[in-house]
C-alpha cells in the first residue's frame, strides 16, 4: 500500500522540529522518494544558503535564473509562501544526501541549522531564483520548503 502525502503548513520552526522528531521516534511511510535522513539533511542544507550564501550557479544557467529572478521571482516566492511548493520540482543534487543515512543525526543537523537560522541577524543573501527578501520572507519560504518535503513522510499512528 502506498502512503498518501500529507497536507502540511508550518507556522514556526519549532513545529518543523517536532514533526521531524515524531517521524524519527514513531516511524513513517513514504509517499515520495526520500527517507527522513534525506529530507532532514536537504532542509538543513537549504537553511544555510540564505545566511551563508547560495552555491555557485553554472555559467550556462545564470542568464535563465537572472530572467526568472527579475521578471517573476517575487511573484513565484509569494505564490509558494501562500500555496506551498509543487511536487516534482528540481533541486541541486548535491543538497540531497544518499538514501539510508542516519535519521537521528540528520534531524539533529536540521535542528542545529534551524537554531542558526533563527539566531541570524545579518542580511539575507538573495536567492538565485527569488531575489532579495527580508528575513521574514526567508523564514516563510523555509517553512513552506519544510512542509513540502516532510509532507511526503506519513507518520505511523500509535494504536
Amino acid at each position: 500500500m502506498t502512503a498518501t502525502r500529507r497536507q502540511l503548513r508550518f507556522e514556526t520552526f519549532d513545529e518543523v522540529v517536532r514533526d521531524a522528531e515524531n517521524l524519527q521516534a514513531n516511524g513513517y511511510d513514504r509517499a515520495g522518494n526520500w527517507d527522513l535522513a534525506q529530507v532532514a539533511g536537504h532542509l538543513a542544507e537549504w537553511l544555510r544558503f540564505p545566511i551563508q550564501g547560495f552555491p555557485s550557479i553554472p555559467l550556462i544557467i545564470r542568464p535563465v535564473l537572472w530572467l526568472v529572478r527579475t521578471t517573476s521571482g517575487r511573484k513565484m516566492r509569494e505564490k509558494i509562501i501562500a500555496n506551498g511548493f509543487k511536487a516534482g520540482g528540481q533541486t541541486i543534487a548535491k543538497t540531497v544526501p544518499q538514501a539510508g543515512g542516519d535519521p537521528a543525526a540528520a534531524v539533529m543537523a536540521l535542528q542545529d541549522s534551524i537554531e542558526r537560522f533563527k539566531a541570524y541577524t545579518g542580511e539575507i543573501h538573495p536567492s538565485p531564483v527569488f531575489g532579495a527578501m527580508t528575513k521574514d520572507e526567508a523564514v516563510q519560504l523555509q517553512l513552506a520548503h519544510a512542509a513540502h518535503h516532510l509532507s511526503f513522510l506519513v507518520p505511523h499512528t500509535r494504536s
